[in-house]
């Protein structure tokens, strides 16, 4: 299988209000950067938003290394908090009910063809792609 590297990131001004998502991907020496936006948005819908257009540009199943800065996003894969959400009827713990389950089931077909490595980064720090990300998803952000 193909190795893939993927960084995603969203932003929203307010929240709700205009957001934006970015997502690089890279595969040896080739990145493509991918990104948009809503009027209307949450930011961990533009958080999830990004990692669904990134493994959506996947032509075949890959290992992916997916680096983002949202917990939300990382946290309810890596620690599988989704698929007891989804096994619940999609309600979580503490009974209330998941949000932005319309994205999530999008996204979980899309992780279950691709053997994906989870990574959380600090935002807004070092991280080089993630940094840039964060350019594509505000910009977007700002056309709304």
């Amino acid at each position: 299988m193909k190795e893939i590297t993927i960084y995603t990131d969203g932003a929203c001004s307010g929240n709700p209000g205009p957001g934006g998502w970015g997502c690089v991907l890279v595969y040896g020496e080739i990145k493509k950067e991918l990104s948009g936006g809503e009027a209307s948005t949450t930011n961990n819908r533009m958080e999830l938003t990004a990692v669904i257009a990134a493994l959506s540009a996947l032509r075949e199943p890959c290992t992916v290394e997916l680096y983002s800065d949202s917990k939300y996003v990382i946290d309810a894969l890596e620690k599988g908090w989704v698929y007891g959400w989804q096994k619940k009827g999609w309600i979580k713990s503490d009974k209330k009910p998941a949000l932005n389950v319309d994205l999530w089931e999008k996204l979980l077909p899309l992780v279950k063809k691709h053997t994906v490595n989870y990574h959380w980064v600090k935002g807004h720090a070092q991280n080089e792609m993630n940094n840039r990300c964060d350019e594509l998803a505000v910009k977007e952000s700002k056309k709304f």
